[in-house]
């Protein structure tokens, strides 16, 4: 709610003074600068709670905790993406605004995915791990959105529709686990691929995927993030790829926590693999996963069409 209140101050402000609330005021209207600066602080401010950027974060792991699976689906797959979105359509085009806030943005980003990922390191709630890659990976989009760049800008777009299928599969995962074993914390968990092969080898990809595997989604736009911000600093990106490697880690940690080790008799008892309506949801955002990161090009394609016109 206190992030709406700033957006929609600017969105009456716009109206009052405009008359339209479209999203073109910034090319249809004039402004006085400083007005502008204001502008894009009081969107970033709203637009960071729903992305969600450190330190407005606290909210997310909370919300995926207490959601069921379905809910938790939605909200990583869809409303995430609505900031980013945002952004994308009214601030990327404030060309105007100095580059020391710019800078600032890329720091808050980058701090943003380091923290998120080490944070990742400590929880023993397997949605909470989930819930903190994905904050990591949304600011991770944040430094593409922010390079100024085609490439950075495709690649912010793709890392969205990459992070939304992964991040869907990956919480569709743990709701199947919880169904069968109901806790989601990760120490009751261990030796699942003695009980469920085929589900222990489809998580294997979403798991790999979420870091970033060469032939995944996440993967096309991670690298484009990077190739487009290494025309702003090679330095600040040098940096970034310091949390890239805690993702690496973390997500294998919680993959060899779950489905290797010794087997438990105390918490596990029963044998129950995926069932045929579980295999097919998973199978489709598997082939999904696998497609768009073997051809990104049907995206980048499409992309630079809309782009032209």
């Amino acid at each position: 709610m206190l992030g709406s209140v700033f957006i929609l101050t600017c969105i009456l402000f716009i109206y009052l003074n405009k008359g339209s609330s479209t999203f073109d005021f910034y090319i249809n209207s004039f402004f006085f600068e400083k007005r502008y600066f204001y502008f894009f602080i009081c969107f970033f401010l709203g637009f960071s709670i729903k992305v969600p950027i450190v330190p407005f974060h606290i909210w997310l792991p909370e919300a995926h905790v207490e959601a069921p699976t379905v809910g938790s689906v939605i909200l990583a797959g869809i409303l995430l993406k609505l900031g980013i979105y945002a952004m994308f359509r009214l601030l990327l085009p404030f060309n105007f605004i100095n580059l020391d806030l710019i800078f600032l943005i890329l720091m808050i980003a980058f701090i943003g995915f380091f923290y998120a990922s080490l944070v990742a390191f400590i929880q023993i709630d397997i949605k909470k791990i989930i819930a903190y890659s994905s904050i990591a990976h949304m600011n991770f989009s944040l430094l593409g959105l922010f390079s100024y760049t085609i490439i950075g800008t495709f690649g912010a777009f793709i890392m969205m529709f990459g992070h939304a299928i992964t991040s869907a599969a990956l919480f569709f995962g743990i709701g199947t686990l919880y169904d069968r074993y109901k806790t989601r914390l990760i120490f009751y968990y261990s030796s699942l691929v003695s009980l469920m092969p085929i589900f222990s080898i489809l998580y294997f990809i979403f798991i790999i995927a979420n870091f970033g595997f060469p032939g995944t989604f996440n993967f096309v736009g991670e690298f484009l993030i990077l190739l487009g911000g290494l025309n702003l600093s090679s330095t600040f990106i040098s940096l970034c790829t310091i949390p890239m490697v805690l993702t690496l880690v973390y997500s294998l940690f919680l993959y060899n926590r779950l489905f290797f080790g010794p087997f438990s008799l105390n918490f596990i008892r029963f044998y129950n693999d995926c069932t045929r309506l579980e295999f097919l949801i998973l199978i489709i955002l598997f082939t999904i996963i696998i497609i768009f990161g073997l051809f990104p090009q049907i995206l980048l394609e499409f992309n630079q069409i809309n782009l032209i016109k």
